[in-house]
Parts: structure tokens; C-alpha cells; sequence
């Protein structure tokens, strides 16, 4: 019988490590995962090897038993053949895992039959719950419009870039999009700085700039309470409470001026609306990450324009970079403004 290398992933931690090592194409998805008492063996790629000792984990080799070769687009189909064509025709065929949770990015006209499509994702995709996202995301808060279509258990860990984030899918926003801006905020050499993340959410950014930046302090503002309560969770998880003092509120109530040597402004849409609390709490030298959304052919004018209204001191935009994109022909953007 064909022998494939195996990783030993403990049972505790598989929902979210065994998703991220498929995001990092490491796993072998044509052979089956198996069960070793409290592990469970993933089969991975020829040559994947190292990557896996590096990150600690033992390897072990056994039999390839086959997977299911076709894609699971095509079972999906098959497996709901019997419903409308106009509903087949519009089935989801994108689908985003958070660790064991699958998120369906679902057209209206399907809603009628989610718990039969729940179900049949649910099965073919090895999912505890399915939940599915018609609308987006909504309001000031940033509440996603998620509504749980099989299972229960919404609680879900996201492992990214050496960090662990933990949230409820049905009632926090994960922009998985925003990955290159998470993985730069964590390469930024912030050595001995104060910073200010003026909408940490769950910590985003909170996360990676505490933990690998060097940063002395961050402050951590989030006015959702969900979202606050599993920032609370996250710093503990990834051993940076020390370093993090998290804020339940509107960051614009945030006490004390000029003591800030960098300032996060993770929000879109409405992010000037705050761009006088950033102004005030930032050092002279200091910077600002400003994030927001433009047409992709007058960004540069809008950020200039934004900042000459609001700044009552010398700036200069150092670099603007695109997130991703937002909508026909609008983009996230986030520029890196010096405060002079």
C-alpha cells in the first residue's frame, strides 16, 4: 500500500491549526486524515517536511487511504441536484473556513433552502457549523450579518501569521482580505513606541504589533462588546496582557495628548470622522496608519485633502498602499502619514 508522511496534530488544537496548514498548501488532499488517540495525522506534500519540524510538530508515516477525487464543488452539486436549477445555479462556490466553522458567501435567492444546503456543506467539507453571509457587514459596530444555517457552536480559533485569534463568526467581522496589512503591522519595527490601535476589535492589529514589533505599550480601543470581550481572550491567548491596555469605548473619550508614537486607524468609510482625536493624541514625529475607502483613481487626492482639513500641524504622507478591493472600482486603502 502507498505510504504518506504524516504530521501529529494533538485533537485540541486541530480545528484551527489543520485549516491553516491547508491555507499554506502543506496538506495532502487527496489522502484521507486519520485518528491516533488523542492526534489526529494530517498527510502532507512531498517536501513539506522541514516546515512542519520547524513549527514543532513530530512526523510519522502511514498509509494513504484515498480521499474523494473529485472537487468538492462537484458532490456539492450532486448532492443538491434535486433542488430548483435556478437555486443549483447560485449555489456558493467560494467558502472560507475559520478553523472548523465554514462561512458561505450566499445569494438571497437561497435562503429559503439554507438548512438543506448548510447540511450538505456541512458533510462535504467536514464543517461543525455552517453560517452564511448574505448582506455583509453592517453599521458602526461592524456586525456581520452571519446567520448560523447548520450546527451551533459559531465559536471558532483563526491561526494566522503565529497568531491565534478567537471570535464568534455569527457576531464579529473577520476581514480575512486585510492578511499582507495583519502580516506588515506585525513586520514593523516599533521598538520601545506607545502605540494606539484606535479599532482593535478582537486585535487584529493589536495582536501582531504586541507581539513581534517590539512595541513598550499598545492601547487597544474597541467599542463593540463582543468584540471586546474576545480581545480580552486573545491577548491571553497569545501571552501579550502585559504589553496591551484594552479600552471599552469610543476611542474619541480616550484621555491625554501627544503621548501616542504610532496610531492605527483601522476603520473605512467614516475614518476622518476620527482623524482630530488621531491628531491630538499623536507625538510630533509620530505616525499615523489611516485607513479608508476611494475610488481608485483620486485616492492620492482624497487622503491629501482629508489631512489638509484636519491637520493644524506639518504632515507628510510617506506611502499609500492598497488593502483590496472594496467594491467596482473603490479600494481599501492605508496611508502612512508622518506627523512633523
Amino acid at each position: 500500500m502507498k505510504t504518506v508522511k504524516q504530521v501529529r496534530i494533538g485533537s485540541s488544537e486541530a480545528s484551527y491549526v489543520i485549516p491553516y496548514l491547508m491555507e499554506l498548501g502543506i496538506v495532502d488532499r487527496s489522502a484521507k486524515i486519520s485518528k491516533d488517540g488523542g492526534h489526529r495525522l494530517v498527510p502532507i506534500l512531498p517536501g513539506r517536511e522541514d516546515e512542519m519540524t520547524g513549527m514543532g510538530y513530530e512526523l510519522a508515516e502511514g498509509p494513504a487511504y484515498t480521499m474523494e477525487r473529485r472537487r468538492p464543488q462537484e458532490r456539492i452539486t450532486e448532492e443538491l441536484a434535486d433542488l430548483p436549477p435556478e437555486i443549483v445555479s447560485c449555489l456558493p462556490t467560494k467558502w472560507e473556513y475559520v478553523g472548523d466553522v465554514v462561512i458561505l458567501k450566499m445569494d438571497e435567492k437561497c435562503l429559503p433552502y439554507k438548512r438543506r444546503i448548510g447540511e450538505a456543506y456541512a458533510g462535504i467539507l467536514g464543517a461543525k457549523s455552517v453560517c452564511a453571509d448574505a448582506y455583509g457587514i453592517t453599521g458602526e459596530l461592524r456586525k456581520p450579518s452571519t446567520e448560523v444555517i447548520y450546527g451551533s457552536d459559531t465559536e471558532s480559533v483563526r491561526l494566522e501569521n503565529g497568531i491565534f485569534y478567537e471570535f464568534d463568526v455569527s457576531r464579529i467581522m473577520f476581514a480575512s482580505g486585510n492578511i499582507d496589512e495583519r502580516m506588515r503591522m506585525k513586520e514593523l519595527d516599533c521598538k520601545g513606541e506607545t502605540v494606539v490601535d484606535m479599532f482593535a476589535g478582537i486585535g487584529y492589529f493589536t495582536l501582531p504589533i504586541a507581539k513581534f514589533t517590539g512595541a513598550r505599550k499598545v492601547f487597544a480601543c474597541e467599542k463593540n462588546p463582543h468584540s471586546y470581550r474576545y480581545l480580552l481572550k486573545n491577548l491571553e491567548r497569545n501571552g501579550v496582557s502585559e504589553r496591551v491596555i484594552p479600552i471599552l469605548g469610543d476611542n474619541r473619550s480616550m484621555l491625554g495628548k501627544r503621548f501616542a508614537d504610532r496610531v492605527i486607524m483601522g476603520y473605512v468609510q467614516t475614518t476622518s470622522a476620527f482623524l482630530p482625536k488621531a491628531l491630538d493624541i499623536v507625538k510630533r514625529g509620530g505616525t499615523i496608519h489611516y485607513h479608508d475607502t476611494f475610488y481608485i483613481n483620486e485616492y492620492k487626492e482624497k487622503v491629501e485633502e482629508i489631512f489638509a482639513k484636519a491637520a493644524i500641524v506639518d504632515y507628510e504622507i510617506e506611502r499609500i498602499r492598497e488593502v483590496k478591493s472594496f467594491a467596482p472600482s473603490v479600494s481599501h486603502y492605508v496611508a502612512d502619514v508622518r506627523i512633523l
